[in-house]
């Protein structure tokens, strides 16, 4: 799994997310304060910091402009080594993930001993997805990871509370200092932290009871905590100023940014990601291009995305959960809180992807683990082998695991015509572009419709933009980005309508079209 993050994290150029981050991380270096991204907590862009120390990142005094200007900015304007900086924000991200790894082999060896363990830890670190994500500048897999932490805690505290329930509300914390998706777990874990003590149980004195119910607040009291020292460590004398344009909350989600203790930035960048939520944004999914959100693309893309191996173990694992009385309680801990989130997840307005769903590989892989306590014959041979078939269609996607597709559904080169966006081509192809089109193409015309945030000419792409031209006039290589060819309309339809057959592709993500 490292090897495989390593590789893709040096030879993937910025997706259209990173800039924004590793941006914001270099400003928490120079500028000790909390000014851009608001909408996401400062927590793992302040591990992407301490990556990104060691290049001594530089950054105009004078500049001015908004996150995306910034990101841009920072690789391509400052004097900086855009590859050199991606790989040092990105390198955190790969050593929490593998970290993550630890703590589902941990779990589930606790649960299910260690077959379980090993089962569980082939599943994650064989996740096309988690491997995707956790070698990129991005807060996806360190939110889930997080979660998955405190939640093992709330577990090993049936035995040790006053030791474990202090550590689960750090990790709660982690969490919710990296995304504030994180949100709805809080009552979650605050009620499996309540479980780890007797106070549910019948027949306790009622001071047994009130010491269940304080320590559930205390690991409550102890996320707060982690999120201001995050904050702080940003800028101790927290001198935030809300910036123009931040929408008003109303209704419930005005009560709930009133009323949590936590700093006001953390509450406008709520303000901010609830406008997100009322905003229309367009989808893409099994060849059907739609405005709003579908409430099933979630699902749908997991399908797609999931190697069916893993499918099979899920189920399997989550069936025997609940049929073993030894493992209900576990299915207590597993279960409930990545179907909440999913079910949140799926209320959304942006279908951009899977990594909105990332702990789902994370928690069943330690829930599939289970198949292991199975008294059928044949149960430790048939999950050897569903995880074999796993490891096999993972390592043929390497090194593209972003465009990742099961065999179901035709594998990564087939993603592009049932997804789009962060699930096939998220912009991280720049950089292999510029060395197909140097090697292979070299002196010939080429018209780019790009869709990330990279800059072509850092690369040595020396391309014109073919939509602001008649069809009749583009000659040459027309290369496109997947997710701009999944939503082409106007010009660019028409110029794909007019260009054939593609003649050449790159990573799964952009397709060459040539032109007479």
């Amino acid at each position: 799994m490292a090897a495989a993050m390593v590789t893709t994290a040096v030879q993937q150029t910025p997706t259209i997310d990173e800039p924004v981050y590793v941006g914001t991380a270099v400003t928490y270096l120079h500028e000790r304060r909390v000014v851009f991204n608001p909408e996401h907590p400062p927590l793992g862009k302040l591990l992407m910091a301490a990556g990104l120390a060691f290049a001594s990142p530089r950054l105009d005094p004078a500049f001015r402009g908004d996150q995306g200007e910034l990101g841009r900015h920072v690789l391509y304007e400052a004097g900086n080594d855009p590859y050199r900086l991606m790989f040092l924000a990105r390198l955190p991200m790969i050593v929490l993930t593998l970290l993550f790894g630890l703590v589902v082999f941990a779990f589930a060896r606790d649960l299910t001993g260690a077959a379980g363990g090993v089962l569980a830890l082939a599943l994650y670190a064989l996740s096309p997805d988690v491997i995707t994500h956790g070698s990129l500048a991005t807060l996806d897999v360190p939110a889930a990871g997080f979660l998955l932490t405190a939640v093992w805690l709330t577990w090993r505290a049936r035995d040790r509370p006053a030791l474990y329930l202090p550590l689960a509300g750090v990790a709660l914390g982690a969490a919710l200092a990296t995304r504030m998706s994180a949100l709805p777990a809080v009552p979650v874990v605050m009620l499996l932290a309540l479980l780890a003590t007797p106070a549910w149980r019948r027949r306790v004195p009622a001071r047994a009871r009130l010491r269940g119910v304080a320590a559930a607040l205390g690991v409550a009291a102890l996320a707060m905590l982690v999120v201001w020292l995050c904050y702080l460590a940003v800028d101790p004398w927290l001198r935030w100023q809300e910036p123009a344009g931040v929408p008003a909350a109303h209704g419930l989600r005005g009560l709930l940014t009133g009323l949590l203790p936590l700093p006001e930035s953390y509450r406008d960048g709520m303000r901010v990601q609830f406008a997100f939520e009322d905003t229309m944004f367009s989808g893409f999914l099994f060849g059907r291009h739609y405005q709003g959100s579908l409430w099933y693309y979630l699902p749908a893309a997991l399908l797609v995305k999931t190697p069916l191996g893993m499918l099979v173990l899920w189920l399997a694992g989550a069936a025997t959960m609940l049929a073993l009385p030894r493992l209900r309680t576990a299915a207590l801990y597993l279960l409930p809180l990545p179907l909440l989130l999913l079910a949140v997840a799926m209320t959304g307005s942006r279908d951009f992807g899977t990594r909105y769903a990332i702990f789902m590989p994370v928690f069943l892989a330690v829930v599939a683990a289970a198949v292991v306590l199975l008294r059928w014959r044949w149960a430790h041979v048939t999950a050897g082998l569903l995880t074999l078939f796993v490891a096999v269609s993972s390592v043929r996607t390497f090194p593209y695991y972003l465009p990742y597709s099961n065999e179901a559904f035709g594998g990564p080169s087939r993603t592009h015509l049932r997804l789009h966006d962060s699930n096939v081509d998220w912009g991280q192809d720049l950089g292999r572009l510029a060395d197909r089109l140097r090697e292979k193409y070299p002196g010939e015309e080429v018209w780019l419709v790009y869709k990330g945030a990279g800059v072509p000419s850092a690369y040595g792409i020396r391309a014109r933009n073919p939509l602001g031209r008649s069809p009749e006039k583009v000659h040459g290589l027309l290369v496109v980005s997947d997710s701009s060819i999944a939503k082409a309309t106007g010009a660019l339809a028409t110029l794909l309508a007019t260009s054939g057959e593609p003649i050449d592709e790159v990573g799964h993500s952009i397709s060459i079209y040539r032109r007479p």
